[in-house]
């Protein structure tokens, strides 16, 4: 996620930052990560906040430079204080994880809101997670689900995701399960392994949707296949009752095995009653 946030800066800021950021880049661009970093270092020691956000991620991720966290906060500070949304986000990341410093959920909590009033959807959804969770502030429901609005609007997945979990749970706002069905399916679109499987509850259980198996076993399989235990579970519970395809035990055996494997022990039982039952579906 860091790193696709440098790229983006380098493409959106080259036709406007200083030399020293525009030969760096240059110099990045053809793999040459030492030239890269001398120039930026000089450009980011004259103030260039350009210079100094992207030194900060080559210290992050040792490009052309040892790794070393604390160096990366220093120039993300600097380019930080200077407005820079995508170092303000980097830099609440760092303090949230304690990388390069002790963590501190107030200052991550700071650098996200600096950020994600700018737009930034990263720290958007961030700082949604922040006063989702408790950390760094008073745990608040509606300022989660403000965040989460926001970043979700601009396409942000795991926020489309998570708005469509407080409309589902009526958490920071008025239950509503079409609601729900409609941030969901926006993630699921997106490949969310978990949008896509609660989307595929919706389905079945015809919250907010008329209840229709089909489109239910389209979700959970879609999510069974990025490796969701959950949806392996139910996808084996479709197949054992035929709902929305042809009953198939054998087809269940194959996905309860598959999130037994991962410790679900609702699969296990099931695996365990299908193969006294039915011992010939367990021979595969």
């Amino acid at each position: 996620m860091l790193k696709k946030m440098l790229l983006v800066l380098l493409v959106s800021v080259s036709l406007f930052a200083g030399n020293y950021y525009k030969k760096g880049l240059e110099a990045y661009n053809k793999g040459d990560y030492k030239t890269a970093i001398k120039l930026w270092n000089s450009g980011a020691q004259k103030g260039d906040l350009f210079s100094q956000y992207t030194l900060g991620v080559m210290y992050e991720q040792g490009k052309g430079v040892k790794q070393n966290y604390k160096e990366a906060i220093k120039w993300y500070k600097l380019a930080a204080k200077q407005g820079d949304h995508a170092a303000q986000y980097n830099l609440g990341f760092m303090y949230e994880n304690g990388e390069g410093v002790k963590q501190n959920y107030k200052e991550a909590v700071k650098w996200y809101t600096l950020s994600a009033k700018q737009g930034n959807p990263l720290a958007q959804l961030n700082l949604g997670l922040m006063y989702d969770n408790g950390q760094g502030v008073k745990q608040d429901y509606k300022e989660a689900f403000k965040w989460y609005k926001l970043a979700a609007k601009q396409g942000n997945s795991a926020a489309q995701y998570n708005l469509g979990l407080m409309y589902d749970n009526g958490q920071g706002v008025k239950q509503d399960y079409k609601e729900a069905v409609k941030w969901y399916k926006l993630a699921a679109e997106q490949g969310d392994s978990q949008a896509q499987y609660n989307l595929g509850l919706m389905y079945d259980n015809g919250q907010g949707v008329k209840q229709n198996y089909k489109e239910a076993v389209k979700w959970y399989r879609l999510a069974a296949k990025q490796g969701y235990s959950q949806a392996q579970l139910n996808l084996g519970l479709m197949y054992v009752q035929g709902h929305g395809v042809s009953m198939d035990k054998i087809k269940a055996y194959k996905w309860w095995l598959e999130a037994a494997k991962q410790g679900d022990s609702g699969a296990q039982k099931n695996l365990d009653i299908l193969c006294k039952e039915s011992p010939w579906a367990c021979k595969q």
